[in-house]
């Protein structure tokens, strides 16, 4: 029994890993965009989109799974195309607990990256613009350097974040051993098995893990290290 349970500890683990660091690469490719368009004022329909990116925070995880169900499953838009290119859709899947992870995770990385972004001083904007900097190389050399900061916030909360995540992801990818469960799932199998010891095991590991990714972040922020170093933003 204990070499049993040592093996659903570690392919949680592992299913777990997998998961949170597809969904932050997802979160961090669709959300520095959004950051960098929200930081800069006066276009229209900013506040709707402000309002959409930040929503996930305030909507029970159930009610983001039910939007995410719609939008995946068989009947949805995304559901429909997945069928017709692949054969079937997303529902039940690894790509969906990662899509799940990453609805959550978003709003915790576009505020603070737009927060640093919009801290960029103006007259920075205006010598880049003087010297000939727009669109793509203007953010990729001025904007994101000095906004690193924020954005590596960003990055490790929507991690931590979507690390955590249960109510989505059970949702809309189910608690499938080995290809969907994470650790958070595990957790709850385990206990709805009357097996403790093992959800205690889970438990103190998913602990563990969030407790070194943020170590290890706010190490790297310390003054002379990493984007800190230029800049500190408050974690």
């Amino acid at each position: 029994m204990e070499a049993v349970d040592t093996v659903e500890v570690w392919t949680a683990l592992r299913t777990s890993l997998l998961i949170v660091l597809c969904a932050t690469a997802l979160v961090v490719a669709t959300g520095l965009p959004l950051a960098a368009a929200l930081a800069r004022p006066g276009w229209r329909g900013r506040g709707l989109v402000d309002i959409l990116v930040t929503l996930p925070l305030a909507l029970p995880p159930t009610v983001l799974g039910f939007y995410l169900l719609q939008l995946i499953g068989r009947r949805g838009p995304v559901g429909w195309l997945t069928q017709e290119l692949l054969g079937g859709t997303l529902i039940f899947t690894p790509a969906a607990a990662v899509l799940a992870a990453a609805l959550v995770g978003l709003p915790l990385f576009v505020q603070p990256a737009r927060a640093a972004m919009e801290e960029v001083p103006a007259e920075v904007h205006e010598a880049a613009a003087i010297d000939g900097a727009t669109g793509w190389a203007h953010l990729r050399y001025i904007t994101l350097p000095l906004a690193r900061p924020g954005i590596f916030t960003g990055i490790l909360l929507a991690f931590t974040r979507s690390l955590g995540e249960f109510g989505a992801t059970l949702m809309v990818a189910g608690n499938i051993p080995g290809r969907t469960q994470t650790l958070s799932l595990a957790i709850y199998s385990a206990v709805q098995a009357g097996r403790e010891d093992l959800a205690a095991r889970l438990a103190l590991l998913l602990t563990a893990v969030a407790a070194v990714s943020l170590w290890a972040g706010i190490r790297w922020r310390r003054p002379g290290r990493g984007p800190a170093a230029e800049r500190r933003v408050w974690l």
